[in-house]
C-alpha cells in the first residue's frame, strides 16, 4: 500500500514531455523574417548557412531532402542551375524547384570557398564529405537563425522553412494545384491540410462580411 502511494506521488510529479512546448503545425516565416535572417548570415559571412537557408526556402523540400542534396543536383557543371529536380525520400517521387538568382549566388560563393566533387553532399556533416548534414544539425542551425532575429525557436521548425514560400505563393495566386506540384504532394487534400487554407479562406470571407 505504501509503495503504491509513493508511485502515485512520483507519477504526479512527472511533467508531460510537451508541457509548455508548441506541438501544433509550425507556422511559416514571414518575408521580413526571411530577409532578417539573410542579412545576418551575410554580415557574418556564413556562406554555408546562407546557401543552406536560401536553398531550403527556394526548394520547399523536407528537411531530410535538403540535407541530402548533392552538388550534382544543383550545380552539375560547377555553377548553380536555374531549376533542379530531386527525388523525395518520403514518396520516391521526383519534384522540381526553381533556384533564384540570389540563391545561385549564395551557393556559388559557398562552393568557391568549399570546393566539392559532383557526387559529394552539398552540405557535409561533421564526419566529413561522406556524410551529409543531419536533420538534427539542420534543425539546430535553424533554431540559432530564428533566435538571432529575436523570435522564439520553439515556435518554428524545419517545416516552417518548407512552408514559407509555398504559403506565400498560395496567398498571392490562390493556385492550389501549383503549390501541390511544388511541394510534391500526391493529393490536393494533403496540400489543403498542409497550408491550412480552408481555415484561412473562411476567415478571409468572414472578414469581408459586415452586418
Amino acid at each position: 500500500m505504501h509503495a503504491m502511494k509513493e508511485l502515485t506521488i512520483e507519477l504526479n510529479r512527472r511533467q508531460p514531455w510537451n508541457k509548455g512546448k508548441f506541438t501544433g503545425p509550425k507556422p511559416p516565416l514571414q518575408p521580413r523574417h526571411v530577409w532578417a535572417i539573410r542579412t545576418r548570415l551575410q554580415m557574418a559571412e556564413r556562406k554555408r548557412d546562407l546557401a543552406l537557408f536560401n536553398l531550403a526556402i527556394d526548394s520547399k523540400l523536407r528537411g531530410c531532402d535538403v540535407v541530402s542534396l548533392r552538388v550534382e543536383d544543383v550545380a552539375p557543371s560547377g555553377y548553380t542551375i536555374n531549376r533542379a529536380t530531386v527525388r523525395q525520400r518520403k514518396t520516391g517521387r521526383p519534384v522540381k524547384f526553381e533556384i533564384t538568382e540570389q540563391t545561385r549566388q549564395a551557393v556559388d560563393a559557398y562552393l568557391e570557398t568549399n570546393p566539392k566533387g559532383s557526387g559529394d553532399f552539398l552540405f557535409s556533416g561533421r564526419r566529413g564529405r561522406c556524410r551529409c548534414l543531419s536533420t538534427r544539425q539542420y534543425a539546430r542551425l535553424l533554431s540559432s537563425w530564428i533566435a538571432a532575429i529575436g523570435l522564439d525557436p520553439s515556435l518554428f521548425g524545419t517545416h516552417s522553412i518548407r512552408r514559407t514560400k509555398a504559403t506565400l505563393i498560395y496567398k498571392r495566386t490562390g493556385n492550389l494545384r501549383a503549390v501541390q506540384l511544388l511541394l510534391g504532394h500526391t493529393k490536393i487534400e494533403s496540400t489543403v491540410r498542409y497550408l491550412g487554407v480552408e481555415v484561412d479562406d473562411a476567415l478571409t470571407i468572414a472578414e469581408q462580411v459586415d452586418i
